[in-house]
């Protein structure tokens, strides 16, 4: 029992079937024309993932400005220094600026901030650290960060060095008075792609950049740098930093995939193939969100982003390599530490159900803090409890002296950053800092002020939360046809990209539960049967026992052991049938 009960129910999206049978009419197999009408595709063309659709560099507001900005500074022999962030997107953005502008003749160095002495973005503290470098930058250029640095970039600004604001964080009330910001989210930006990850504004930077010194002549006497060899590093923070999979994002993971799958990598990247224990040749979205991505942000949790950066800008395979083992290490450590953040934070869940008021009181919310928990792994202790609990969930950790770090992810129904905006402005002296996304956010507060947090937290999301959402919705595909139920198949669906806001197939029918049993004390495997077929399937992280017949969510999946593959359902839920 919890503090917070809640129901899950399995739904079937609707297919829009003039659009399904247009896409089968124009060649798109009948499997994926049902499951692409029902994601929105109504023509062909919206599934083209050549780089000739890609939306056009000058449609994003701000990129002429900073091609200009970057390429007199070249021609300058004036110095830059990439302000990076530490996660997987700032990591994979801050490559991007350093392996592009290097090309281009810059001379460039990065620093990014240690989350644990400097906290996050362009702030006061980091220009002033970036002032003391062995040579003060002319040029800051922030990736991933920057649009909420107002006060950062009013230091740069008094210490004599220019600013480039790229990033795509939801601004704030006010901007940053830069030279120039590049952010598809910022005012006044008609940029169609309001989805681009942190990594992909900087590409789409670096593409104005040699379309500017092309204009300028720079390549007359050297080689043009080939920008699409870039394009594995941007799928990588693209997935890792799960925005929505939108078309302009399909063709940029799309053509990073290829890449990979092709053995055209940086070196960093195919080492942590190596290091994660995943075949480049069969890359998939998968791969990048759940075996590459941790590893780099393990670094950032656990230690210092720059290792994840240097992994991925140097062009030593063996040092790479080097570098991915320890990422590896560091990210073994993460789960250690997390594993025991977890337990540790379902056992307060579990004391807090014998409070008899809250147990009544059902919350629309949940808050949680200890003094031990780790800065850098609240994060995703924040999203394993939102994920069983289906509630929005903020986890505080010790910070700066007196003060609390916290971390949200929050469910569909409750856009995390625009409730974080709305408690500021109810509560005008109760956030120091905050910042986000939709679906996740970050928070700075004094740890006096916790409680109050709760309870202004818990009040906004029972202001804007409909009771409906607080009901998990496993949102499937419907049934899947038996001949469907094969090889081939699994992988046509594996071969798709698939990811945030476009999201994987999920299917929903009837079984027969021929046995079962738990596998290592946590996870459920089973034989099902249907329509005299037999079928391995396993649900991770469960480990109760299913009824005799069963009505079950589920992706197709590809089991290999010992060489021989064969088709294996991965259930996401199941309830009696």
């Amino acid at each position: 029992m919890t503090t917070i009960s809640h129901s899950t129910r399995i739904t079937t999206r609707r297919v829009p079937l003039k659009a399904s049978m247009l896409l089968e009419q124009q060649g798109v197999p009948s499997l994926l024309a049902r499951l692409y009408a029902a994601r929105g595709i109504h023509q062909r063309e919206e599934l083209d993932t050549q780089l000739k659709a890609l939306l056009p560099p000058d449609q994003l507001t701000g990129t002429a400005a900073a091609a200009v900005l970057l390429a007199d500074a070249i021609t300058a022999g004036q110095h830059m220094l990439i302000i990076a962030d530490y996660d997987c997107d700032g990591a994979t953005a801050c490559a991007i600026g350093l392996r592009a502008l290097r090309g281009f003749g810059a001379q460039v160095d990065y620093l990014v901030p240690n989350r644990f002495e400097y906290g996050y973005g362009l702030t006061p503290e980091i220009v002033q650290l970036a002032a003391r470098q062995p040579r003060q930058p002319d040029l800051l250029i922030t990736v991933d960060n920057g649009i909420a640095s107002v006060t950062g970039v009013a230091e740069a600004r008094r210490l004599g060095m220019r600013t480039l604001i790229t990033d795509h964080h939801l601004p704030g009330d006010a901007l940053p008075a830069a030279d120039v910001i590049v952010n598809p989210n910022q005012p006044g930006c008609q940029f169609p792609s309001k989805a681009l990850a942190g990594c992909g504004v900087v590409f789409y930077v670096m593409l104005a950049l040699r379309s500017e010194l092309r204009r300028r002549g720079a390549f007359a006497a050297q080689p043009e740098p080939n920008l699409a060899s870039l394009l594995d590093l941007v799928a990588l923070g693209t997935v890792a930093d799960v925005v929505p999979l939108d078309h302009n994002n399909r063709i940029l993971v799309a053509q990073g995939l290829a890449r990979m799958r092709a053995g055209k990598m940086q070196p960093g990247v195919a080492a942590l193939f190596r290091a994660a224990g995943r075949r480049a040749e069969n890359a998939c979205t998968f791969d990048l969100g759940f075996g590459l991505g941790p590893r780099l942000n393990a670094a950032g949790r656990l230690a210092d982003m720059a290792l994840g950066i240097e992994c991925l800008s140097c062009n030593d395979g063996a040092r790479a390599l080097n570098i991915a083992q320890e990422l590896n290490a560091l990210n073994q450590e993460r789960r250690s530490i997390e594993a025991g953040m977890q337990e540790e934070a379902l056992l307060r869940i579990e004391e807090l159900s014998a409070n008899e008021e809250i147990q009544n009181a059902d919350r629309a919310s949940l808050t949680l803090f200890d003094p031990d928990w780790h800065q850098g792994v609240i994060g995703i202790l924040a999203s394993r409890i939102k994920e069983r609990l289906h509630r929005p969930v903020f986890v505080f950790a010790r910070g700066n002296e007196g003060e609390l770090k916290g971390s949200g992810r929050t469910i569909p129904g409750l856009h995390l950053r625009d409730a974080l905006d709305l408690l500021s402005k109810q509560h005008p002296d109760l956030l120091l800092r905050f910042g986000g996304h939709a679906a996740a956010a970050g928070v700075t507060l004094r740890e006096d002020d916790l409680w109050q947090f709760e309870d202004s937290f818990e009040a906004i999301c029972r202001q804007l939360l409909d009771p409906a959402d607080l009901t998990r919705t496993v949102e499937t595909d419907g049934a899947l046809e038996t001949a469907h139920m094969s090889l081939d198949s699994a992988r046509l669906l594996q071969a798709q990209i698939w990811g945030q806001g476009f999201p994987q197939p999920l299917f929903a029918d009837e079984f027969q539960v021929e046995n079962q049993r738990i596998l290592k004390e946590r996870h459920l495997k089973l034989t099902l049967s249907k329509n005299g077929m037999r079928f391995d399937a396993i649900q991770f992280n469960f480990a109760a026992s299913a009824p005799a017949r069963i009505r079950a969510a589920y992706k197709l999946d590809i089991n290999e052991y010992n060489g021989v593959a064969r088709v294996q359902l991965l259930l996401e839920h199941f309830e009696a049938a």
